[in-house]
């Protein structure tokens, strides 16, 4: 690829995790032809601004999705709620 060709980014899902009401983390899965990348914003107690976890590189979406699904799994069991955004 070139300097001059672009890369086309295509957002394949988000998922948003509350706790209380409150949120706790934000999960953003992105095709980028090549690879997937997963960002995270994580949102800690009492912070005013979310932390920026990642970006999380991957060879394909499948990957990806299996980082995301074990993501949530674990804030399932941490009494999240996770939605999809």
């Amino acid at each position: 690829m070139s300097a001059f060709e672009t890369v086309t980014e295509r957002e394949l899902f988000v998922r948003h995790a509350k706790r209380d009401g409150r949120s706790v983390a934000r999960l953003r899965a992105i095709d980028r032809g090549g690879s997937c990348v997963v960002e995270a914003e994580v949102f800690p107690a009492g912070a005013t601004e979310p932390v920026h976890a990642g970006p999380y590189t991957f060879a394909d979406a499948g990957q990806a999705t299996a980082f995301v699904t074990e993501a949530v799994e674990s804030l399932l069991y941490l009494g999240c709620d996770v939605y999809a955004a």
